[in-house]
């Protein structure tokens, strides 16, 4: 009896074993690499929920390859590349071979380069690195890699639509540029200089100045200097709380300056202008949330909604990336077409992807892993007013598009030389 019994559990035990990987098998994890503690955490927080809430919804909708779902797993690395490289280890470790990252270029930086090693040393276990929101141009020209793709418009993509809707808008006459102090701010410097002396070379830059990323707690001495300048005209790359510090500083001091955004729609500024930012405060995004009341898009009202009572604590923190949706969206399909969830499967199946989001057609650029899309520019509105139906983050003021760039029309050159593997 007691052999019969042994024989029992040592097979219960194998079937276990076996067991174990087939149901692994069936979760496709993610390693989501962001800020979650720390000055930045509040980006960081919302991107999770961002990923998460998307992962829902293809979960629900039975995953992909017959049932494999998804699952996001989060990593603190506290906007530090060598804390990201350390949750890499981590996430590589635990068997991910996907990840995802966005807060800042200094960490995206540091994971290009750490996600090309690994896989050359390790061919039977790469990595996929997909990108939602770092945008040095030079990592989708000179630092391009087969292993990453940009789903967010580089810099030059941003400042090219923000110049040329400032080409066009004579009574600009004065420009301060006011960014955080690491390779991202100082791209968005550089890029504001070339396009404007190209395109409005009698615009007058009066300012240049740079703040330590996620250190300064008071921007009123930044803001005097702005006053100070003469500027009607303010463009900022600022994110995160240097953002809406940056505004609310500038509401305390009654600066009339226009702004001018990469991130002024969302995530702590809404909240920190308010009324004040109407008709000054602008920003250059690919979705905003009353885009659906402005092209009459019920689908996207449901799925900003949906995200809004599941996600946003009552509004507090709506919607924002639009093109996280894009990139879960584009990865699942891609798996699908690949049939496979292998990195290098994947990411050949990415190159040349068109996919169909609801404000148009989006191309995963084959030459470059660039992400080409809309951008729109959208303007600080009294919600309730037009289009405006939602406003952001509870402060009675929302976002109405000013100008909308097509797809085509946001493409830049590049200089990428692709190296890519054997398929």
């Amino acid at each position: 009896m007691l052999k019969r019994l042994h024989v029992i559990l040592t097979l219960m035990a194998l079937i276990m074993v076996i067991a174990a990987p087939v149901m692994a098998a069936d979760t496709i994890k993610i390693a989501y690499i962001d800020p979650l503690s720390g000055a930045m955490a509040g980006v960081g927080d919302a991107g999770y929920k961002h990923f998460q809430y998307n992962a829902d919804l293809l979960n629900a909708k039975g995953g992909v390859l017959g049932g494999k779902k998804f699952e996001i797993v989060p990593f603190d690395n506290k906007v530090s590349p060598q804390d990201s490289l350390i949750q890499l280890k981590n996430a590589i470790d635990q068997g991910i071979t996907i990840i995802t990252q966005g807060n800042g270029s200094s960490v995206a930086g540091a994971l290009i380069e750490a996600v090309n090693k690994h896989n050359e040393r390790n061919p039977d276990n790469q990595i996929l690195y997909l990108n939602y929101a770092a945008v040095t141009p030079a990592f989708t020209n000179e630092q391009c890699s087969f292993w990453h793709f940009r789903f967010d418009a580089h810099v030059d993509m941003k400042i090219a639509a923000i110049t040329n809707y400032i080409k066009g808008q004579k009574d600009i006459k004065k420009v301060y540029l006011q960014n955080q102090d690491y390779v991202f701010g100082h791209a968005v410097s550089d890029s504001a200089k070339a396009m404007l002396k190209e395109k409005r070379p009698d615009i007058e830059i009066v300012g240049d100045s740079f703040t330590p990323l996620g250190k300064v707690k008071d921007f009123s001495p930044y803001v005097a200097k702005i006053q100070a300048s003469g500027a009607d005209t303010v463009i900022s790359g600022n994110w995160g709380a240097d953002m809406s510090l940056l505004v609310k500083a500038a509401k305390d001091a009654g600066l009339k300056a226009q702004f001018f955004t990469f991130y002024g729609s969302g995530l702590g500024a809404p909240k920190a202008i308010g009324e004040a930012g109407i008709g000054i405060l602008n920003s250059v995004t690919e979705w905003h949330m009353n885009l659906n009341q402005e092209e009459k898009n019920a689908e996207d009202e449901k799925f900003f909604l949906g995200y809004q009572k599941k996600y946003s604590n009552n509004g507090d923190v709506p919607y924002y990336y639009g093109r996280i949706g894009t990139e879960m969206q584009m990865l699942a399909a891609a798996i699908e077409k690949a049939g496979s969830t292998k990195s290098k499967d994947i990411a050949f199946a990415l190159e040349g992807m068109k996919y169909q989001t609801p404000y148009g057609e989006v191309t995963m650029r084959a030459e470059d892993h660039q992400l080409i899309q809309p951008l729109y520019i959208s303007t600080y509105a009294k919600a309730g007013e037009g289009t405006v139906k939602y406003d952001s983050e509870n402060t009675g003021v929302g976002f109405k598009t000013i100008a909308r760039i097509p797809a085509a029309d946001t493409a830049m050159p590049t200089t990428c030389k692709m190296v890519r593997p054997e398929k």
